[in-house]
């Protein structure tokens, strides 16, 4: 395991760490804390390891066995989505490398399959989010992802900054924080990648307001998230669309952000809407 990925093990260890109450694994509070969550101590005890060699592995300066990760894993309360993440960290599971630097090409199975939803818009992107193209339902709705210039051709950029020309979510942050969770679990693994840090830098420049939201290590595979949409051109139209993350099975490194409508009100003002732009 090279030193990046024992650095980025180490600190997603300490952000899990930072997350469980003492509550939860069966310790008494009471005790004035100056850090929030478990402390080292705490977790090497209840793992079995030594605090000195637990403190190594947070610094990054540790390597460690399977067995003593899924120890960890369930002293930290970790989810599957984490507990995968923390074993691929340690190099317990293949690293599947991120492909290209921008949107990947388009298999015309997916493309075919994405034009044949006339009534739900869907944009295909990449693991790290970036916009590869959209079905003629989503560029009608939002706008032509070909016009957003190419570093801000993105999702989370997207909808981390709108915009006063195109539909709004009303609140974005479920929505927002659920994809940025499945981002890190995609590029995590990979932690020089460039094109990540450049999208974290940039959600960080315009949306500082939420920075804690760009450090967090938290990963998560995301489920359906319906999110209220407001139409600028339209005072009275409201939709209720469910955004979910759809993988084909034959074609790496790529998924399908599907936007389903969520009621009868929503397809019937959708419908409408997709008519007349």
């Amino acid at each position: 395991m090279n030193s990046s990925l024992r650095r980025e093990l180490g600190a997603h260890l300490r952000a899990a760490r930072e997350q469980v109450a003492p509550a939860e694994v069966g310790l008494v509070g009471g005790e004035r804390r100056r850090t929030p969550g478990l402390r080292r101590e705490e977790v090497a005890a209840l793992a079995g390891v030594s605090v000195a060699w637990y403190t190594w592995l947070e610094q990054g300066r540790a390597t460690t066995t399977r067995q003593v990760i899924d120890a960890l894993c369930r002293v930290l309360r970790m989810d599957s989505a984490a507990h995968r993440h923390t074993l691929a960290l340690a190099g317990f599971l293949p690293l599947a490398p991120l492909n290209g630097t921008r949107a990947e090409r388009i298999g015309q199975e997916t493309r075919l399959l994405v034009d044949s939803w006339t009534t739900t818009p869907a944009a295909i992107v990449n693991e790290r989010f970036d916009i590869a193209g959209g079905n003629a339902a989503h560029s009608r709705l939002w706008g032509d992802p070909a016009l957003i210039p190419e570093e801000h051709r993105n999702v989370l950029l997207w909808l981390a900054t709108p915009a006063d020309d195109r539909p709004a979510v009303a609140e974005p942050e479920p929505l927002l924080r659920g994809l940025y969770e499945q981002f890190r679990a995609n590029t995590a693994h990979v932690p020089d990648d460039p094109r990540t840090a450049e999208i974290v830098h940039l959600l960080t420049t315009q949306r500082p307001d939420v920075s804690h939201w760009w450090r967090c290590r938290a990963v998560q595979d995301f489920t359906p998230v319906t999110v209220e949409v407001t139409i600028p051109s339209r005072a009275s139209s409201r939709l209720r669309l469910s955004f979910s993350l759809l993988r084909p099975v034959a074609e790496q490194g790529i998924y399908i952000l599907s936007q389903a409508p969520g009621d009868d009100h929503s397809r019937e003002a959708l419908a409408g809407i997709l008519s007349t732009a």
